[in-house]
């Protein structure tokens, strides 16, 4: 069962809300945050992106950048612009894109449930990748950024943030960089932090959406701290990491297409034929056109669009893996055909989010710089969770989040 806790966040007055928050860290590169800061100290991308305030080119991993992040969020302290809450409390995180809105609960979950398998994972972790954020929780002795978690439909959760839900927000802004609104609620009612953790223990996993690699860290970190205190209870501060839980039946996955580079040294014509050993292929025209089921993909090709359907035989109904649509097209068109092994490091294949539209698919090959592009229909979240439930793990480029989770609104201390 799923242990959480409320905590005291660290986070903006409000008048200063929308110049502290920023996009996550993993999203651009150091230039974006360096543009997107511009002339804002009191931009988060200073504790998250802390290379951009040295020279153009100074490497994010630096040790000097590290350094630099804890000596920001101490100076956003210092100068109020970050404020730590007198009381232990949760928080309401709501998204709204494109008129849906989301609502997420904001905890603190247990680092003993990652490493138990209570919180589930469907992505690989790079170890780079888990030291580069070991390394800032370190250094900051927080979690900057919360992770992003799904949890099973709720009743009484899902009353109780509709009730928040028709009441003020602390915060309330659209994102420019998005436009996307944000809203943000306190829930420091005693009766009701001990209703969202007792529907929390009543659950039998969280799924990690987003964040596997800030999941890891902070239960790696957490670890490390519990190992080097002879008196850890378990209750101490730093067995905790932020999260934001939302209800699986809200989130909203978005394609996540594939653009390549060349048709391994077939023509058009051969590749066309290649398809239809495995796939029903029709001739879609000029105009767009967006996959309307599962099992089915649309390929962009020298102007002309193709509807391709996975003929039967061709996958496994019960395999939760072999079932999915990028399991599919990596096997059958992306290995078979195209030669493409891996999808992680082949350089002849590029990946492009949903949000961007398939016009963008189009664009790029258009433009000479791919040769055909291949659009998906979404993975669902309850293929994402039945994938976590039976231990397995999803194809590499398989889900796309959005909208992403503003970082600033608020931070747990681990002490």
């Amino acid at each position: 069962m799923a242990i959480i806790k409320p905590f005291k966040g660290v986070r903006p007055p409000k008048q200063f809300v929308e110049l502290v928050e920023s996009r996550p860290y993993d999203v651009l590169d150091s230039e974006e945050a360096r543009a997107e800061a511009g002339d804002n100290e009191m931009s988060l991308y200073h504790i998250i992106k802390p290379e951009i305030d040295f020279e153009p080119g100074t490497s994010e991993y630096d040790p000097r950048v590290y350094e630099q992040a804890a000596r920001n969020f101490q100076k956003f302290q210092d100068k109020g612009w970050l404020v730590q809450d007198e009381k232990e409390m949760y928080y309401i995180y709501a998204q709204t894109m494109n008129g849906k809105t989301q609502y997420g609960l904001v905890v603190c979950a247990h680092t003993r449930d990652y490493q138990t398998g209570v919180i589930k994972k469907h992505e690989l972790t790079r170890r780079d990748k888990e030291e580069d954020r070991m390394k800032h929780v370190r250094v900051n002795n927080a979690n900057i950024e919360p992770v992003f978690f799904a949890y099973p439909d709720n009743a009484v959760l899902d009353a109780l943030l509709k009730r928040y839900a028709a009441s003020e927000p602390e915060y309330d802004f659209v994102a420019p960089i998005d436009g996307f609104r944000h809203q943000f609620w306190l829930v420091s009612d005693e009766a009701d932090i001990a209703t969202i953790t007792e529907e929390f223990a009543k659950m039998p996993a969280l799924y990690i959406a987003d964040g596997h690699h800030r999941s890891a860290a902070a239960a790696l970190v957490g670890a490390e701290k519990a190992a080097q205190n002879p008196n850890n209870k378990g209750t101490e501060e730093y067995n905790y990491f932020m999260a934001v839980c939302f209800q699986a039946s809200q989130l909203t996955i978005l394609d996540y297409n594939r653009v390549v580079k060349d048709l391994n040294g077939l023509s058009d014509d051969e590749f066309l034929k290649a398809l239809s050993k495995n796939f029903e292929v029709e001739l879609k025209g000029e105009e767009i056109y967006k996959p309307a089921k599962l099992h089915e993909f649309s390929l962009y090709l020298s102007g002309k669009w193709y509807s391709l359907v996975a003929k039967k035989g061709t996958f496994n109904p019960s395999d939760p893996i072999g079932v999915l649509d990028v399991d599919i097209s990596s096997r059958l068109i992306l290995d078979e055909i195209l030669g493409i092994k891996d999808l992680r490091s082949d350089k002849r294949i590029d990946f492009v989010g949903g949000l961007r539209g398939l016009g963008e698919l189009k664009r790029r090959v258009d433009s000479g710089e791919m040769k055909m592009a291949l659009a998906l229909y979404p993975v669902t979240m309850q293929q994402i969770m039945d994938i976590a439930d039976s231990g397995n793990i999803m194809p590499p480029k398989a889900t796309w989040f959005e909208p992403k989770l503003r970082s600033g609104l608020v931070i747990h201390k681990l002490s």
